[in-house]
């Protein structure tokens, strides 16, 4: 079945490259430096968020170890796009074989799946805490939270396979194409495409819907009925202590669901290949790199675990 492929039949194989940012040397350079700046802002700050939860007893609860799993996917998605999309940035662009543009894809939408499915989860770790507080440690037992981790990412890598697998049945026409976009994703490459892609463009708005508008549904549900007990909450100071552990995870949520839906959910006709291209940056350098800067700022806990390890650090240095 898969040998009569036409892509499988070409006796050259099927190469992508990806359109430059700009073709001036200086802002390639300025790009460059910008970018890495960030990935390794992104590396620095989440890998910090993982060594404190994993070092500090009193971080070991829930709600940090799925911030913990958050922090690990948001290392693993980008590296998957920035590495190669440095080394485009700078010089003479550098061509990616058809298989390599798949497994840059499967692992894209695998870990970006993953990631909307966690934050789905978190809202449901917050609505258990907030509605639930003195059945939180019997609802929210390790097991469970292994098994909701392991759940998200088996259903990521689902869905991810099987829309990775469909769209590279499709042929390219040509040797070498041209995608409008820094990575490998879903719609600029079914753009290049030389057939009707009606069926796969469904399939994609199917995935979407089931990444997307059924996980962030359930998180306003989830925040409905935190609003709702948080109301309830007698003391100000109490209904600040509640909202707060809540706000952080509300303004990562609004930001991903957001670009990724302006993405993914709007119609093929009233999308820009340049506009999905400055979206997808949002989500590829500052979601990542907003989470470890909001969940750390509005957090005493975090924070208060990491100026104890500095502190620590240098009194160590000094004697």
């Amino acid at each position: 079945m898969f040998s009569r492929s036409p892509v499988l039949n070409q006796s050259d194989p099927t190469e992508f490259v990806f359109r430059v940012f700009t073709t001036v040397p200086e802002f390639q350079v300025l790009l460059f430096l910008l970018f890495l700046l960030l990935y390794l802002l992104i590396l620095c700050g989440n890998t910090a968020i993982i060594w404190v939860v994993c070092t500090y007893s009193s971080l070991r609860t829930p709600m940090y170890f799925f911030l913990c799993n958050l922090s690990f996917l948001e290392i693993c998605y980008t590296s998957v796009v920035v590495p190669l999309m440095l080394s485009n940035i700078w010089g003479a662009r550098k061509p990616i074989p058809l298989a390599g543009c798949g497994a840059q894809m499967f692992f894209f939408v695998t870990l970006g799946s993953t990631d909307c499915f966690l934050l789905a989860i978190m809202s449901y770790d917050r609505y258990v805490a907030i509605c639930h507080p003195l059945h939180y440690t019997l609802i929210m037992t390790q097991r469970l939270c292994v098994q909701m981790v392991v759940c998200a990412v088996g259903l990521a890598l689902l869905l991810s396979l099987q829309l990775t697998a469909l769209i590279f049945t499709l042929p390219f026409c040509g040797h070498r194409r041209e995608i409008n976009h820094f990575l490998c994703d879903v719609p600029p490459v079914l753009r290049l495409a030389c057939a009707d892609t009606r069926v796969h463009q469904a399939v994609l708005y199917v995935v979407g819907i089931l990444v997307l508008t059924v996980p962030f549904l359930l998180i306003c549900v989830s925040y409905v009925f935190i609003a709702s007990a948080i109301l309830r909450i007698r003391s100000a100071e109490g209904r600040r202590r509640a909202f707060s552990t809540c706000s952080s995870h509300l303004t990562v949520v609004l930001l991903q669901y957001g670009c990724c839906s302006l993405v993914y959910l709007r119609p093929r006709s009233s999308t820009s290949e340049d506009e999905d291209r400055h979206i997808a940056l949002v989500y590829t350098f500052v979601t990542p790199l907003l989470n470890p800067l909001i969940y750390t700022l509005r957090n005493k806990d975090v924070k208060g675990a990491l100026r104890n390890a500095v502190l620590g650090k240098a009194a160590s240095e000094a004697s």
